[in-house]
């Protein structure tokens, strides 16, 4: 079986771009001109070393040895994937070609280059078992995904998701803990709980979301919303601006510009409009949200996380029944 490599730049902001463009990339912009098959790893530390002379030694380790795997040690016909943090989907290609420097994509993020055949099917992060999940979970760039994930990923029969394999994708010379590290580790976890609740929970998280954020809400009930699930405002009622009316859908896939397009039309011109897709959104529809004459705010599940974490504390306990949270400290 070839080996599998994960390879996630931007904290996977670039999925499109790499399934657009036909590639998988990094940044590492001052190395990437001299990261040719072939360059050494101590070569890449010491230029790294050089041309970053503020960053810890540890960091500087890290950063040139996952330019050097992302050039010396994926071969052509490895297999390669990806992850949209928004979508909560996988991508899985195969590696066309060495790497190479594209200047012109360096401002975003792109600098280091390497073709890619990625296929059309993405895969779900739900229907992976824990095991896979957690092994996936790793904050570095590049790094290995475990043979029994790779199994898992392309349903071999042979797989056994439950082992444990976590530390075949992180080697002890790249994996300086930090706690950004553990918070993006958390984060998805937390994910993984909100994206296993039912279409009500959903519907009453984010009204408990908006209290938490000195709203009153009203809940629309089961059946025909008429594109309102929750109406938030200030008096509780919706007389008093604003009124933010909210539509949530869940587990249906990326929300498309016609869905967009007709909740905004049935918005008066005072609303603000927030719609929730935890399947995400496809460009078209981010392109009428921008373009709407009634303000639209977005929220994939990934920003409906990072929102219910940064006002948890001021949640009410039925809310934190739904996701239970606890507080990590970790030495400033």
């Amino acid at each position: 079986m070839a080996n599998m490599w994960m390879v996630r730049a931007e904290a996977g902001t670039l999925y499109d771009e790499f399934r657009e463009r036909g590639v998988a990339a990094v940044g590492w912009w001052q190395l990437a001109p001299y990261a040719r098959p072939g360059v050494t790893r101590r070569e890449l530390i010491e230029l790294h070393g050089k041309t970053e002379p503020t960053l810890k030694s540890g960091s500087v380790v890290a950063g040139a040895s996952q330019v050097w795997r992302f050039v010396n040690e994926i071969a052509i016909g490895d297999r390669v994937m990806t992850y949209s943090p928004s979508n909560r989907t996988y991508l899985i290609g195969t590696v066309k070609g060495d790497a190479r420097h594209v200047p012109e994509w360096q401002d975003i993020g792109m600098a280091l280059c390497r073709d890619v055949h990625w296929e059309t099917v993405e895969i779900q992060r739900d229907v992976l078992s824990t095991a896979t999940r957690n092994s996936l979970g790793s904050t570095l760039t590049v790094f290995k995904v475990p043979t029994s994930a790779t199994k898992e990923l392309l349903r071999d029969p042979a797989a056994i998701p439950s082992r444990p394999a976590q530390a075949e994708a992180v080697e002890a010379a790249e994996s300086e803990e930090t706690a950004a590290s553990v918070e993006l580790q958390a984060r998805e976890k937390i994910k993984d709980m909100v994206a296993a609740l039912d279409h009500h929970e959903m519907e009453q998280l984010v009204a408990g979301i908006l209290r938490a954020m000195g709203y009153k809400t009203q809940v629309s009930p089961v059946g025909a919303d008429r594109g309102k699930d929750i109406i938030a405002s200030p008096d509780g009622f919706g007389f008093e601006n604003p009124r933010i009316v909210v539509e949530v859908k869940h587990h249906s896939g990326a929300m498309g510009s016609q869905q967009l397009r007709s909740f905004i039309g049935g918005r008066h011109k005072d609303d603000r409009g927030l719609y929730v897709s935890t399947g995400g959104f496809t460009k078209d529809a981010l392109y009428e949200a921008e373009r709407s004459q009634v303000p639209v705010t977005l929220w994939t599940l990934d920003s409906l996380v990072r929102t219910l974490v940064d006002n948890y504390d001021k949640t009410d306990a039925e809310t934190k029944r739904m996701v239970p949270l606890k507080r990590l400290y970790w030495p400033a």
